[in-house]
């Protein structure tokens, strides 16, 4: 297997993000090694996403970045792993976390539909929370500021579920939403082919948006619960758009218009982490 031919960069970057990702806020050291993850993480979903390749051909992609990332296969196999490994190695954060990336990533790669929020919940265990977690023991945080991290990460994993579920339908025949909620709801996944979201599916967008505003008290908890003075602001920038995010697809139709941030939202949203610079 070529370098090449496991990792195809898919042309995003961190500016297509909705959340900052190793902003300026973040300590200038530090910066290159959340970049270093993030591209990891990037390389990972793309091959997950690609949508001319076969499951098994998406695992072994995977299988592949993972034992770069361990030191178990030679670096040009999967550069981002390498450099990884390399920030890793420097820093002396664990692997673990970039390790539960893949299983998320895998599991995209077979699973196509979920049958509860409990089920879309364990999936956001390994998609979304290591990313907080691995972004605070860069920082040298307590793990007592995980459950925090871990209900915002999982709002932000949601609320991109909820941005992109008709693409995702479209694109990967994947749909996050899950199955009960839909027959609660009277809606189906074929709602998501319509140009605008039926009453059902918006009973559904309004559901999953209550399960995360019932996470929303614990993540707001998280500015707060760390020591580093530019992490406290970045993250509660990342709370703040959550919440003007979750807003937004409260009142606006993800299949009709992508719901995205402004820079209203963003503004209002750096002016609120203020209060944290002390």
């Amino acid at each position: 297997m070529s370098a090449a031919g496991v990792e195809a960069w898919s042309g995003k970057d961190r500016r297509d993000e909705n959340f900052p990702v190793g902003s300026f806020l973040i300590r200038r050291d530090l910066r290159r090694h959340v970049h270093a993850f993030y591209a990891f993480a990037r390389n990972a979903d793309d091959i997950a996403d690609h949508p001319h390749l076969a499951a098994e051909e998406k695992i072994a992609r995977l299988d592949a970045m993972e034992e770069v990332l361990l030191g178990r296969l030679g670096d040009g196999a999967a550069p981002s792993a390498a450099r990884l490994r390399a920030s890793l190695a420097e820093t002396g954060v664990t692997p673990h976390h970039a390790a539960d990336l893949l299983v998320a990533f895998r599991q995209d790669a077979t699973k196509r539909r979920y049958a509860s929020w409990e089920e879309l919940y364990e999936y956001c265990t390994f998609s979304a929370m290591p990313v907080g977690r691995h972004v605070l023991d860069l920082h040298r945080e307590s793990e007592a500021a995980y459950a925090a991290s871990d209900a915002l990460c999982v709002i932000l994993q949601v609320l991109n579920h909820l941005q992109d579920c008709a693409q995702d339908l479209a694109a990967l025949d994947r749909c996050y939403l899950p199955a009960d909620l839909l027959k609660t709801h009277g809606a189906a996944i074929a709602d998501l082919t319509a140009p605008r979201a039926s009453p059902g599916l918006r009973r559904v967008f309004a559901a999953l948006l209550d399960e995360i505003t019932a996470l929303a008290p614990l993540a707001a908890e998280l500015p707060g619960a760390v020591r580093a003075r530019r992490l406290r602001l970045e993250t509660a920038v990342i709370v703040g758009l959550a919440r003007r995010l979750a807003t937004r697809l409260g009142r606006e139709d993800p299949l009709a218009k992508r719901v995205a941030l402004t820079k209203s939202d963003i503004g209002a949203a750096l002016f609120g982490a203020l209060r944290y610079l002390p």
